[in-house]
C-alpha cells in the first residue's frame, strides 16, 4: 500500500514528502517551546518589573493549565479520528488562533503597573498555551499511525528533530535580535511577538496536511490497489474496533465525558510500564533543559555581561545539533534507541557540569561546552520521540488501538510540566539568592549570590536532573523485537 493516506499505518517506507511535511510542524513546536522559555520570565522581571517569584508563579500557572487541558485534547482528537478519520480539526484551530494570542502576550501597554502587567501576561499566555495544545497533542499522536516500522519511526522523528533544532536556533537567536530591532524594549517585544507568532502558526498550519487525507483513506487505498478486505482491516486498525475500545469507559469514544478523558490518560500510565518509564525520563530532562533555557538570558546579561550573548549561546547549542541529529538516528539503528539515548544523556551531563567554570572564569570557552551539550541535546530530543510510537504500538497490540491521542495528551502534559518547573526552579533560585528585578531601561547591579545562582541553574542543577533521569530510563524494557 502507498503512503497517500497518512492516517493509515503502513509497513512501507515513508515518502519524503510525508516526512518533510510532518517535520515542518516542529518549526511551530520548537518556536513555542523555545522563545517563551527563553524570554518570558526575563520579560516579566526585567521589563515589567514583576518580582522573580511572581514571574515563576505565572509561568507555572500556565503550564498547570496544560496538564489540565492536554488529556481532554487527547480524548477529543481520538474522538475526531474515530468519527471522521482525521485529527486535523483541532490542529487547524490551534494553528490559526496561536499567532494572535502569542503576539498579545508581549503586547502589555507601557506604564502599566507590574501587577496589572503580570495579569495581562497570565491571561494571554494561558490562551496561547491552550491553542498550542490543540495542535501539539494530535501532532504527537500521528507518528504511531504513519508507520508500523521500528526504523522508519526513527527516520521520521530524526528529521522532525533536525527541523526542531533549526527552529530552536531560529527563535532562540532571532527572537532576541527582533527584540533589539526597534531600539525600544516595549515595541521590540511586540515586534518579536508578532513575527514569531506568525512563523509558529505557519509551521503548524503546514503540518496539518499530514492528517488532512485521513478522511479520504478509502479512496486512496483503492487507488493504490488495496482489496476491499484489506481496506476494512486497515480502516478498523486506524479508528479502532469498537469491541476493543470499551465503549463508555474509553475517552476516545464519542460517549466519553471530562471524567472519562482524564481516566483515559491515567489508564495509559497505569497499564503501560514502558510509557511510565519513558515519560518520567522525558519529564526530568524537560525540567533540566527548561532550567537551562530560562537561565540562558540571565547568564548572558549578568555573567557574560552582554544581553546579546544569548544569541551566541543558541548558535553554539544548535549548530552542532543540526549535524548530530541524523547521526544519532544512524547510531540508534545500529545499537538500539534506548542505548543511544543513554549515551546522549551522559554526554549532556558532562557538558553541562563543565559550564560551571564560567562562575570564576567568564569567557568564550563556554561556547565549546554548550556545543557539546547541543550534540547531546539532539539525541535527547529525537530518540525519546522515536520511542514513543513504539510504546503506543506495544499498548495497541495488548489492549486495542484508538488511544494514540490519550498517549499524546499525557506526553504533552508531562513535557510542558517539565519545562514549566524548569522556569519555576530558576525563579525560585533567583528569589532565594536575592535577584533584583527592574523595569525596561533601568540600570542596577546584582548581588554575587544571585550571579552564582544563575550559573548553578545553568550547569550543576540540569546535570543532576539528567543523571537522575537515567533511573527510570533503566526500567524501559521495549526493544526492536518487541515492536517488529
Amino acid at each position: 500500500m502507498g503512503n497517500d493516506a497518512p492516517g493509515i499505518r503502513t509497513t512501507a517506507r515513508l515518502r519524503r514528502g510525508t516526512i518533510a511535511t510532518y517535520a515542518v510542524g516542529s518549526i511551530g513546536t520548537g518556536g513555542f517551546a523555545t522563545l517563551p522559555g527563553l524570554v518570558l520570565t526575563y520579560y516579566l522581571t526585567d521589563s515589567l518589573g514583576v518580582a522573580a517569584l511572581m514571574a515563576g508563579v505565572i509561568v507555572t500557572a500556565t503550564k498547570v493549565w496544560d496538564v489540565v487541558i492536554d488529556p481532554v485534547v487527547g480524548a477529543l482528537t481520538d474522538r475526531d479520528l474515530a468519527r471522521n478519520g482525521s485529527r486535523r480539526r483541532l490542529m487547524l484551530v490551534g494553528a490559526l488562533s496561536l499567532p494572535v494570542l502569542f503576539a498579545l502576550t508581549f503586547a502589555v501597554p507601557p506604564g502599566l503597573a507590574p501587577a496589572l502587567g503580570a495579569a495581562w501576561v497570565l491571561v494571554a499566555f494561558l490562551l496561547t498555551a491552550t491553542a498550542f495544545s490543540l495542535f501539539q497533542v494530535p501532532y504527537v499522536a500521528l507518528p504511531a499511525e504513519l508507520t508500523d516500522r521500528y526504523d522508519e519511526r526513527t527516520r521520521l522523528l530524526t528529521w522532525r528533530v533536525v527541523v526542531l533544532t533549526f527552529a530552536i536556533l531560529l527563535f532562540g537567536a532571532g527572537g532576541p535580535l527582533l527584540r533589539k530591532a526597534t531600539g525600544d524594549p516595549v515595541t521590540g517585544y511586540l515586534l518579536m511577538g508578532i513575527v514569531a507568532g506568525v512563523a509558529i502558526g505557519l509551521g503548524m498550519l503546514i503540518a496539518t496536511r499530514v492528517a488532512r487525507r485521513g478522511l479520504h483513506a478509502r479512496s486512496a487505498m483503492a487507488a493504490a490497489g488495496t482489496s476491499t478486505a484489506e481496506e476494512a482491516e486497515l480502516i478498523a486498525e486506524t479508528v479502532g474496533d469498537e469491541s476493543e475500545r470499551h465503549v463508555g469507559t474509553d475517552a476516545s469514544t464519542p460517549a466519553g465525558g471530562i471524567r472519562d478523558n482524564f481516566r483515559s490518560a491515567f489508564d495509559t500510565l497505569r497499564r503501560s510500564q514502558p510509557f511510565r518509564a519513558l515519560l518520567l525520563t522525558f519529564v526530568l530532562q524537560a525540567l533540566a533543559t527548561g532550567l537551562m533555557l530560562a537561565g540562558a538570558q540571565y547568564l548572558a546579561t549578568w555573567v557574560l555581561r552582554s544581553e546579546d550573548a544569548v544569541t551566541l549561546l543558541f548558535v553554539a547549542l544548535i549548530a552542532p545539533a543540526l549535524v548530530a541529529a541524523p547521526a544519532w538516528g544512524v547510531w540508534a539503528r545500529r545499537i538500539g534507541k534506548e542505548r543511544a539515548f543513554v549515551a546522549a544523556n551522559l554526554l549532556f551531563t558532562v557538558a553541562a557540569i563543565s559550564t560551571v567554570g564560567v562562575l570564576w572564569t567568564p569567557g568564550a570557552w563556554i561556547y565549546v561546552s554548550v556545543g557539546l551539550a547541543g550534540v547531546a541535546y539532539a539525541g535527547m530530543q529525537s530518540l525519546p520521540m522515536a520511542m514513543l510510537p513504539d510504546v503506543i504500538t506495544h499498548d495497541a497490540h495488548r489492549f486495542g488501538a484508538g488511544r494514540a491521542g490519550a498517549f499524546g495528551g499525557a506526553w504533552t502534559a508531562g513535557e510542558t510540566t517539565g519545562f514549566a518547573l524548569g522556569a519555576t526552579a530558576l525563579a525560585t533560585v533567583l528569589a532565594v539568592t536575592g535577584y533584583v528585578e527592574r523595569t525596561a531601561g533601568e540600570s542596577i547591579a546584582q548581588p554575587d549570590a544571585a550571579v552564582a545562582g544563575i550559573v548553578l541553574s545553568f550547569s550543576v542543577l540540569p546535570a543532576a536532573l539528567v543523571l537522575l533521569s537515567l533511573v527510570p530510563l533503566g526500567r524501559y524494557r521495549l526493544r526492536r523485537d518487541d515492536i517488529e
